[in-house]
């Protein structure tokens, strides 16, 4: 991904917040097959932990699962399964790509810059959005015998099922609706279902995000992309120009404080 100084982010903690309110990521991985693509991908909900024992880099881990039937899955599985050192977990060879996308974005016309458009006319469409890139080294549970990939899937399947109950639904403490648990499902279909997934743990090796906000622009053209997203009169409207506004007074403020400094 592409990381111009003006709109990057390398805060861990505002990336793993962006990762828990944003968990849905796109698994990309490279494993060379004589039955599969190269290139994969699929839209999978994570787990971040963002510390544990076992991190290296201490950006944290992401947890998910993933189909068997999915053409990715088989890769990655006949990849472990032609290891000298075939054994769960597993390693893969090459490091995989997870990318998380923000819950808005939007083209950027050129008549929103309503301050360089009528003085010179040098500008051009974009498109302003965020996202969040992670890279890492995988461990997949390919074993559905393995005391190792019951152990790890279960655990997952809990911690995905209570995260999204409670901070993508709203429900528990703060409400009447008591959480759905792994737990309220039938164990015999639960196990069924699970023999039929694979578990993946990446160790993150490097974080980074772009917040594309329009940030670095002249404010008056700040200000006209603001008005011009209100003006869509749509429900992403408003949440769009918040964006703006938002990374706007981050970028002023960090401006600000170089100057200072120097």
């Amino acid at each position: 991904m592409h990381l111009p100084s003006v709109n990057v982010e390398r805060r861990p903690e505002v990336l793993h917040k962006f990762i828990r309110a944003n968990p849905l990521g796109i698994l990309t991985t490279a494993i060379r097959s004589d039955s599969h693509p190269l290139i994969q991908s699929s839209h999978i909900p994570w787990v971040l932990d963002s510390s544990f024992e076992g991190s290296t880099s201490g950006l944290g881990r992401l947890r998910g699962h993933i189909a068997r039937q999915n053409p990715q899955a088989k890769a990655i599985m006949d990849e472990c399964a032609a290891s000298p050192t075939a054994s769960t977990p597993a390693y893969l060879v090459d490091d995989v790509q997870v990318l998380f996308n923000g819950p808005v974005h939007h083209y950027v016309t050129p008549k929103f810059y309503t301050q360089t458009k009528p003085a010179t006319g040098k500008v051009v469409p974009t498109w302003d959005y965020e996202a969040v890139e992670v890279h890492g080294k995988a461990k997949v549970y390919v074993d559905g015998k393995a005391a190792a990939s019951g152990a790890f899937l279960k655990e997952q399947l809990h911690d995905l099922s209570m995260q999204m109950e409670t901070e993508v639904m709203g429900y528990g403490e703060m409400t009447s609706v008591t959480p759905w648990k792994v737990a309220d499902a039938p164990e015999p279909y639960i196990e069924l279902l699970s023999k039929n997934i694979i578990g993946i743990e990446i160790e993150i090796t490097s974080l980074a995000g772009r917040f594309k906000w329009s940030q670095e622009k002249p404010v008056g053209d700040r200000t006209g992309v603001i008005e011009g997203f209100k003006a869509l009169d749509t429900p992403d409207g408003v949440q769009l120009a918040e964006k703006v506004m938002e990374r706007a007074a981050l970028f002023d403020a960090e401006k600000a404080q170089k100057k200072q400094v120097v």
